[in-house]
């Protein structure tokens, strides 16, 4: 199973640039404004993140599994 590649920053961006409560859309379209993103980091977000409305980062985090990850990118 792929993982997303740049885990560092979309876990800083979570955490300090996206503004909540946010929806599946609301992150989606954030993420593909985002020139610091790959396609394929892009397509594996849009895919990976489940339907719902999030009301922080952890709670993304959690969706995505991004809590294990995060400390193999820091």
């Amino acid at each position: 199973m792929r993982i997303l590649q740049n885990i560092k920053g979309a876990i800083d961006h979570l955490k300090t640039h996206q503004t909540y409560p946010a929806t599946k859309e609301d992150l989606v379209k954030e993420c593909n404004e985002l020139a610091d993103f790959s396609e394929d980091d892009k397509s594996w977000f849009m895919k990976t993140l489940p339907e719902g409305t999030y009301n922080s980062a952890d709670d993304v985090m959690g969706a995505l599994g991004l809590h294990q990850a995060q400390g193999m990118a820091m």
